[in-house]
């Protein structure tokens, strides 16, 4: 079976997860020096730290869209949605309200409000890729891409992004 992890986090949402683990640095530092005294303060804040980055990286794994032969889930901490691939209209790679790129589903109206599902926001290529993080969003749009393929789904593609994901990345434009 196939999986293919995509998904935005919210800005709402991250900056929740943000204040998730600014609250875990002060509920581990405060306790800390109230028991120890204030030398331990670098002591609780580095415990904390370290706790509210594992409980982060746990918040935003677990955020998700994950697309399945079967169906997509929308996965967030506390709930998993799954929409059918019935549902999927088409694809569309374009321009988002911050001038980045955003490849999202069109949905047919359902339980949910949304009408769009966003799989994948970056910022626009403008070159070679440089680091392991334009290597993963390669690799992501290649198995969205795949999977979206294999479901038969139309997907639209901007001119400008098609050419510059052609010439610096060497994703080939979609076929109809």
């Amino acid at each position: 079976m196939r999986r293919v992890h995509a998904g935005v986090v919210p800005t709402e949402r991250a900056l929740g997860y943000g204040l998730a683990g600014t609250a875990i640095v002060v509920a581990v530092t405060v306790p800390m020096v109230l028991l120890f005294g204030p030398g331990r303060v670098f002591t609780g804040l580095v415990v904390g730290a370290l706790l509210a980055v594992a409980v982060l990286l746990a918040l935003f794994k677990r955020d998700a869209v994950v697309l399945t032969d079967h169906a997509i889930q929308r996965r967030t901490p506390w709930s998993v949605t799954s929409i059918e691939w019935d549902r999927v209209v088409a694809g569309r790679f374009g321009l988002d309200e911050r001038s980045r790129w955003s490849l999202a589903l069109d949905l047919t109206a359902g339980a949910e409000l949304h009408s769009e599902l966003v799989l994948l926001s970056i910022p626009p290529v403008s070159g070679p890729i440089s680091g392991a993080y334009d290597l993963r969003k390669r690799e992501q749009i290649t198995e969205i891409r795949n999977m979206l393929r294999h479901k038969k789904i139309p997907v639209t593609v901007l001119p400008d992004i098609a050419g510059a994901l052609e010439k610096h990345w060497q994703i080939a434009p979609p076929t109809r």
